[in-house]
């Protein structure tokens, strides 16, 4: 998923940039793409949570047409208990597909998630220089350093800044799309 940016710091921390304008340059590009790879995840996060939404709004739906299958039988409705059969095969379907869909999703926002905080590692290490002769010493190798350069850098603040802008931004956009599809389910439902 992040392979380019993977490469990216892979090869910062191998080759030394022959001066320190590139370095910081490199660095700079390299943060901007971690701040993306954290928003790809939050959108992978995103794309979880709807479809566990919509596997569950789908069980329910399951659930009435069983319910209603079995209302039917009980009054001898043949005709109601074939329809509802029908509904509830496709109905079944539907869950069994959301569930494998939701199961993958899950899988690769972990996998996705475990990519970044692993990237993350390695461009603090690119930023304290560690990993190459060039870039420091012992002093750069210590935790505090590490941390200071995420003050420095804003990946503590900025960057969380700016994915909380855009997770607003998201969450606002969903709610009104949601928001619009039930307004048009309500006028398909009424007949307008």
């Amino acid at each position: 998923m992040f392979e380019q940016l993977r490469d990216s710091l892979r090869s910062l921390l191998e080759n030394a940039p022959s001066s320190a304008a590139d370095r910081r340059e490199a660095l700079t590009d390299l943060k901007a793409a971690l701040v993306h790879a954290r928003l790809g995840v939050d959108d992978l996060r995103g794309g979880v949570e709807s479809t566990r939404a919509k596997l569950a709004a789908a069980r329910a739906e399951l659930e009435t047409i069983q319910r209603r299958k079995a209302l039917a039988a009980q009054i001898n409705d043949a005709e109601t208990v074939s329809v509802a059969e029908r509904f509830e095969g496709l109905q079944t379907e539907r869950v069994d597909v959301m569930a494998r869909k939701l199961d993958a999703q899950e899988r690769e926002l972990a996998f996705a998630e475990r990519e970044v905080t692993e990237m993350s590692a390695d461009f603090r290490r690119a930023v304290a220089g560690v990993g190459s002769g060039s870039f420091g010493g012992a002093a750069a190798r210590d935790r505090t350093v590490a941390a200071e350069v995420d003050a420095a850098l804003g990946l503590d603040g900025v960057a969380d800044e700016t994915l909380d802008a855009q997770r607003r931004a998201d969450a606002r956009t969903r709610r009104d799309a949601d928001a619009d599809a039930r307004l048009a389910e309500l006028k398909r439902r009424m007949g307008k």
